[in-house]
């Protein structure tokens, strides 16, 4: 089932959707939390309150086909609001950095990525984490972290451009 059909069906009062859509996305969302604040504790309370805040205000909820981006934009918000500059902490699912950038991909020391992902500033970090690890288009990327999509790409490009560079000087 499709989260805008789970999000009309607790609307209407589906407890089930509710713990569906739940069990979707709590994993994704604890990673994220994770990786912002470092913390499994506070990581788990951010997650929480993040859907405490989606269902609380649900009925605001525009169905443009983007929830992706609408959870993550909550998730961001809180963590924000923690204070917490994004710290590197180690992400679950580093070999998901995949695509066009063999230096990234050919990569098998996940000590050396983590040292790499240190290096970059906070929003590249954040940036490479939602596009690599969670898969977010520009455009969610952008909505999730209240930036527009240039600046989503910009953030990636930068982060790549800065990591290969780090990789060809070592």
């Amino acid at each position: 089932m499709h989260e805008e059909e789970l999000i009309n069906r607790i609307r209407q009062g589906d407890e089930a959707a509710a713990e569906e859509l739940i069990h979707r996305w709590y994993p994704r969302i604890f990673r994220y939390c994770r990786t912002r604040c470092g913390n499994r504790e506070t990581a788990e309370d951010l997650t929480q309150e993040t859907f405490l805040r989606l269902f609380r205000y649900l009925s605001s909820y525009r169905s443009d086909g983007n929830f992706k981006a609408y959870l993550f934009s909550i998730a961001n918000r809180l963590c924000i609001k923690e204070g917490k500059n994004p710290p590197l902490y180690p992400l679950e699912h580093e070999e998901r950095l995949t695509g066009p950038h063999d230096e990234i991909h050919r990569m098998e020391d996940r000590d050396e990525i983590h040292s790499l992902l240190e290096t970059l500033p906070p929003e590249q970090r954040e940036a490479i984490f939602l596009r690599f690890g969670e898969r977010l288009t520009y455009q969610e990327i952008a909505e999730a972290t209240d930036c527009n999509m240039r600046t989503a790409q910009g953030r990636v490009r930068c982060a790549l451009k800065n990591m290969r560079k780090k990789i060809r000087h070592e």
